[in-house]
């Protein structure tokens, strides 16, 4: 199993727990768990393998915890998850996909009103007996009834692009030991980088397909085998991810992954502008077009996919933005973007600490940060108004910026070069409006983070008023993921992006690509209105431990989605350079 799996399972332990009313502290050694491992970078196997390590050396996994792990690294199976599902029906699950319904509504669902689908919790909304059990009321009635939607949506189901990647990467891995495959690629809406994944596809190149196939069923992460062809075999894979492997001949290899990377609409103007041309592209490679009686001619190209782009007269062009929008038009005038980089980040401008709900100290963050190369980073742990992750208040935050100094002066007499640490907060939105920390606190921050955690159900013109007062604040450099969406989990909020990014436009303020797999907002589209309306974009990790700031690479996937480039990110720019655009922000608000 995969550390994604094993997350998932344990997430799934915590649900379970919660729902029979389950003893709080193990829920959360659950949770805590999942969180962790979800985190991890390094396949669990690998650590257990290690001579040198143990499972119990990472944060929150005890002894009992780690018999779990290795018992779902050897079986796949955990025991006492069979027994859970067996004490919990089946309706339990659908209801807990409902944003807003954890175990215990769910299960005040069931026990009342003996709810047996989603279509009888609509029922049941519709004609107003939900808002009568006790704990729910007309306005949870409203919000269940407004999700039902997004549960029931196939989409929600598909699994996180990181998550896709811890698969797609292991097999990949896997296929590129097989003796006889010369090439092995990713296709699909993995290679494009999508949000989510319904399923992995790989093409391989290779003169002996047998052979090939073969490997695959020796993979050990394959579930069953669901059809094998003489060219095209699928396996079910962890997390019951359906994998397609297809293997084609060199001379076929870049026309087969042009064409199994999609997407869909990008592949049907591509085939238009071919036909145009006199020309038809497959996954075999690009032809002239000739009567049905005609001898079939040679491929003109398909050996890579640079050929078969060259062929219709375009520059190659980048996977993430094969969407079916302008990109065809933009190749054929030599104006696609130069897509930033993971290695372009300079800084990460958005991460806690234990001081709040982090898990590192700031120095271990501080730490794993230099590792990763970076020039700068800002602390922001929560505002006092999140109290559930024991938010900073006044003087607290100003012992941490204390702190925060003498880490700085240190940095800067040792002998390497290191990394600067910026003083900053994430302060709440409030409510009623203004934020959490009075103006004359965060007029001594470097770095300011503005978000939105409570008060997300409040009507459209509300929520957008409180962000865009924010925006206007002369201290709040970044609005924090501006929509407050977790994709599978929760909707965005409703509020008005054109009005925020227009007011982010006109003050200078910068607006947050979140880079955690869970978030990744803004999303493609809204990163791409923001680039065009002149607005800069951050992109951070979010990060709740060391392990948390790997995920910028989730970010950078979604800001090359948006076709961004270097410049349109704050944080690739030197620190000298980024506080003088903070400057610029701080002069027109005087």
């Amino acid at each position: 199993m995969t550390n994604a799996d094993i997350a998932a399972t344990f997430d799934h332990v915590a649900d379970l727990l919660e729902y029979q009313g389950g003893n709080v502290f193990r829920v959360r050694a659950y949770r805590n768990a999942s969180r962790a491992i979800g985190m991890l970078v390094e396949p669990l196997d690998a650590v257990r393998r290690d001579p040198d390590r143990r499972l119990t050396d990472i944060e929150g996994i005890g002894a009992d915890l780690a018999s779990k792990v290795e018992s779902l690294l050897d079986t796949g199976r955990l025991p006492l998850l069979d027994d859970l599902q067996k004490q919990v029906p089946a309706v339990a699950f659908d209801l807990m996909r409902v944003p807003g319904l954890g175990p215990k509504k769910a299960k005040a669902l069931f026990d009342e009103l003996a709810i047996e689908s989603l279509d009888d919790l609509e029922r049941a909304c519709q004609e107003g007996r939900v808002a009568a059990i006790k704990g729910f009321g007309a306005k949870t009635q409203a919000a269940i009834l407004g999700n039902i939607a997004f549960a029931k949506d196939p989409g929600n189901t598909r699994i996180l692009w990181s998550e896709a990647d811890a698969v797609a990467s292991s097999l990949i891995d896997w296929m590129r030991g097989c003796p006889e495959a010369r090439q092995v690629e990713g296709a699909g809406s993995w290679r494009r980088g999508r949000e989510t994944v319904g399923d992995v596809d790989l093409v391989i190149d290779s003169a002996s397909a047998a052979a090939v196939m073969d490997h695959l069923e020796r993979w050990p992460d394959v579930a069953a085998v669901m059809q094998r062809g003489d060219t095209k075999t699928s396996v079910r894979g962890p997390r019951n991810l359906q994998i397609d492997v297809r293997v084609v001949p060199a001379e076929s290899f870049g026309a087969a992954l042009q064409y199994f990377t999609g997407s869909k609409e990008h592949n049907v103007k591509l085939r238009s502008l071919a036909r145009s041309l006199g020309l038809s592209i497959n996954e075999y490679g690009v032809h002239r077009l000739a009567p049905p009686d005609a001898a079939a001619a040679a491929a003109l190209a398909g050996r890579t996919e640079a050929e078969v782009y060259e062929a219709v007269g375009l520059r190659w062009i980048p996977p993430e933005l094969r969407e079916g929008g302008d990109e065809l038009a933009r190749a054929a005038a030599g104006s696609l973007p130069r897509l930033i980089e993971l290695s372009d980040i300079r800084g990460d401008l958005h991460m806690h600490t234990s001081a709040t709900d982090g898990e590192d100290t700031l120095a271990d963050m501080v730490r794993a940060a230099l590792d990763r190369g970076l020039d700068y980073v800002a602390i922001t742990d929560h505002g006092q108004r999140v109290t559930m992750a024991h938010g900073l208040d006044r003087t607290r935050l100003l012992r941490q910026w204390d702190q925060i100094d003498t880490l700085n002066a240190a940095l800067a007499a040792a002998e390497r070069p290191g990394i600067v640490v910026l003083k900053g907060i994430e302060v709440d939105m409030l409510e009623r409006g203004g934020l959490d920390l009075p103006d004359e606190v965060l007029a001594r921050a470097d770095w300011v983070v503005a978000s939105l955690h409570y008060g997300q159900n409040q009507p459209r013109d509300r929520i957008t008023a409180r962000i865009i007062e924010a925006i206007e604040n002369p201290h709040v450099s970044v609005i924090g993921h501006p929509t407050g969406r977790l994709i599978n989990r929760r909707p965005p909020y409703d509020v008005d992006l054109d009005a925020v990014i227009e007011a982010a436009a006109r003050t200078g303020t910068c607006l947050e690509i979140n880079a955690n797999p869970w978030r990744l907002d803004l999303d493609d589209r809204h990163a791409a209105a923001a680039k065009r309306a002149g607005v800069k974009l951050v992109i951070s990790t979010d990060a709740h431990s060391t392990r948390g700031l790997d995920v910028m690479r989730c970010g950078i996937l979604q800001a090359r989605r948006a076709g961004l480039e270097k410049d349109d990110v704050a944080n690739t720019r030197s620190l000298a350079d980024l506080r003088r655009l903070l400057a610029k922000k701080s002069a027109s608000a005087s």
